[in-house]
């Protein structure tokens, strides 16, 4: 499989890394773990939605914690589809400077850039752990489901975390390969249209 495939993908579907050794085992299992979590997300808010509905119109009346449930997930979904936008280099970015600097110095920006992100993400889950904390201590609960509310955050320094890591390990392939990375599996276009002029 050539270093230059935009998701570096076997012929099953399974995420590949490019990075070597141990670095690698990390990234595969943190893609892994993305994937069911966003798999999972998204299947259970349509059966929780569509099961709402057609209690709704058969029964007349809808599951009183549905709305709750569908909360958890959007929560589950939104910090796990971070990490995974990470991953396939899928985050909006104001590019300008970047797209007019030859590829040496969008190398040193993308290092830049990917180190500074996985701080900021590092930064977000260990504050967002203290909000967990203050949610804790404050005793909440959900009304219709009964439990604590600060569970339904458990996602939130999750997801943090796992693009924080993903942010770093694309400066890792950065700093070791001679391609500019967006993220670990896409190489750059811009690298690609210099090489053929």
């Amino acid at each position: 499989m050539s270093d230059n495939s935009p998701d570096l993908e076997d012929d099953t579907g399974t995420f590949e890394s490019g990075l070597p050794g141990f670095l690698g085992t990390i990234d595969v299992f943190i893609s892994k773990v993305e994937a069911v979590m966003l798999a999972m997300g998204v299947i259970l808010m349509a059966v929780n939605t569509c099961t709402n509905v057609i209690a709704r119109y058969v029964l007349g009346e809808g599951m009183f914690w549905s709305g709750e449930v569908n909360r958890i997930l959007i929560i589950l979904i939104t910090f796990a589809g971070i990490g995974y936008a990470a991953r396939h280099g899928r985050h909006i970015r104001m590019s300008a400077i970047y797209d007019s600097i030859p590829t040496k110095g969008r190398k040193v920006l993308m290092i830049f850039i990917a180190l500074f992100t996985s701080v900021i993400m590092f930064f977000l889950c260990y504050h967002s752990v203290g909000y967990i904390e203050t949610l804790y201590s404050r005793g909440r609960i959900l009304p219709a489901l009964g439990f604590e509310i600060w569970w339904i955050y458990i996602w939130v320094p999750i997801g943090f975390a796992i693009t924080g890591i993903q942010y770093l390990l694309t400066a890792i392939k950065n700093l070791t390969s001679k391609d500019v990375y967006l993220s670990t599996g896409v190489v750059d276009g811009y690298a690609d249209t210099e090489s053929e002029v």
